[in-house]
């Protein structure tokens, strides 16, 4: 009789962002280590969109999914924070997985389940059937070490952060404090709100699980890291950096790539802010100038702006984000600049010869991809973890610089963006900047070399799971 296969279960969080690098995580996994089954339970609110569609039905061999039924959106209370709204769709969801990891139990050898960061809510269901559990964790672990230490702060705290008698807060494995305004939004909540109670109640479970797996390297983070694995509880794997290898399979045919062939070598700056960030109309007005004013090449991923930071992630997009931009700029800047709207092929660009610096939002992703492709960074954060990630980058790691934002109304004036822009692209400060994070590249793929630290770790976790 044939012996079933070793099989590991994998809980996104809903949403095509949380998809994406459990996927590839999965896939890293099964390049090292090719005999497991991995199977994705997939908890949803409803219709997968096209990208996941497209990104499930593309799977490898030895991965499948299984689509949980949708829950009812009736039974969520109303919550625009799409943290809190991720969590309640999972915690929703239990009694479907419940009978999903039954029927696994039934056809394999079953012996964990990973969840991502707010599917934590499912973890009963692995002691439930005495399954191994493990988190999945696609940021930083100078993030995940704050995670840890949360509730040990919320106890202290008599009020909301901003109002209380913290002004700065310790991270362990972190020399410099972070002032309260660099944490994370939810976090900054009054302390009676849903989406407070949420984020609360994630960090308290981080230590029951078994493991956790984060997407970062030792030479990244290394402080932290070191005093993550010196806790007993729960181990701590750095297997990273996972990053996808392409944007999609159209990516080199993109107008950006061609004319990014055109230009020089390390001339060009690539300005995005990621797959949901949005400026507000003056903001935007005054990084087009800026970027003008600086004389440099640009690749310029323009959307239409929004007082919100984050709203692309939640609506689509009619209007033509041209139409916001000064006019007369597209043509003065025809020569200089490409300006696409709303997408371009990140993962391809920050790996291109001309492409000579990263404006960006500092989210963790595309940290990483800026490290893994030797790019300095321009940061420009705008909300969730970015803030302690820019910190990350420019007071700990520097390869970065940071525009100072106008005390009187909070906006990027176009002279700072200019002098940023020169600052990453011209003289001896660049020079030293390059050179570190070159440094750090060559971190990145000695720690996925066959001896390197994430290798071992991913090693060490596989052999857990025999």
């Amino acid at each position: 009789m044939e012996s079933k296969k070793t099989c590991i279960a994998m809980v996104p969080s809903p949403g095509l962002s949380h998809l994406i690098p459990i996927v590839e995580f999965a896939k890293l996994l099964l390049q090292q280590h090719n005999d497991y089954q991995i199977t994705f339970l997939i908890p949803t609110l409803g219709p997968l969109n096209p990208s996941m569609k497209t990104i499930l039905n593309t799977l490898p061999p030895n991965m499948d999914f299984i689509v949980l039924p949708q829950i009812n959106i009736e039974d969520l209370p109303e919550t625009h924070e799409p943290a809190t709204q991720m969590k309640l769709i999972v915690k929703h969801s239990v009694p479907f997985l419940q009978e999903a990891v039954k029927s696994l139990i039934s056809k394999t050898n079953l012996v964990a389940l990973v969840f991502s960061m707010f599917s934590t809510d499912a973890h009963d269901v692995a002691k439930q059937f005495n399954l191994l559990s493990y988190l999945f964790y696609a940021s930083g672990a100078v993030l995940f070490s704050f995670f840890l230490t949360f509730p040990n702060l919320d106890e202290a705290a008599s009020t909301q952060f901003l109002e209380s008698s913290y002004k700065t807060v310790n991270v362990p494995g972190v020399s410099d404090p972070y002032h309260v305004t660099e944490l994370p939004d939810p976090f900054l909540c009054e302390r009676s709100s849903d989406t407070y109670k949420s984020i609360l109640d994630v960090c308290q479970k981080l230590s029951l699980f078994d493991g956790v797996i984060i997407n970062t390297f030792t030479d990244l983070e290394p402080d932290a890291v070191r005093v993550l694995q010196e806790r007993q509880k729960p181990c701590v794997y750095a297997v990273g950096p996972i990053i996808r290898n392409e944007s999609n399979s159209e990516a080199n045919m993109s107008v950006s790539l061609r004319w990014l062939e055109k230009q020089s070598p390390n001339s060009v700056v690539f300005v995005s802010f990621g797959s949901g960030g949005t400026l507000s109309h003056e903001q935007l007005n005054e990084l087009a100038f800026g970027l003008e004013m600086s004389g440099s090449k640009f690749l310029w991923v323009v959307r239409v702006p929004s007082k919100h930071s984050s709203s692309a992630y939640f609506s689509g997009q009619k209007d033509d984000p041209l139409e916001y931009l000064p006019n007369g700029f597209l043509e003065r800047t025809k020569e200089k600049g490409l300006v696409v709207t709303s997408w371009a092929p990140q993962v391809e660009i920050l790996g291109h010869g001309s492409t000579g610096g990263f404006l960006s939002h500092c989210g963790w992703s595309s940290t990483l991809e800026s490290v893994v492709n030797g790019v300095p960074v321009i940061a420009w954060p705008l909300f969730a973890e970015q803030k302690m990630n820019a910190k990350l980058l420019t007071d700990v790691l520097k390869v970065a610089v940071r525009p100072k934002i106008d005390d009187e109304n909070g906006i990027v004036k176009r002279e700072e963006v200019a002098k940023v822009i020169k600052r990453i692209m011209e003289g001896d400060e660049s020079f030293v900047i390059r050179k570190r994070i070159e440094e750090l590249r060559d971190g990145a793929a000695n720690a996925l070399s066959e001896n390197g630290s994430s290798r071992k770790a991913l090693s060490d976790l596989a052999l857990k799971w025999h």
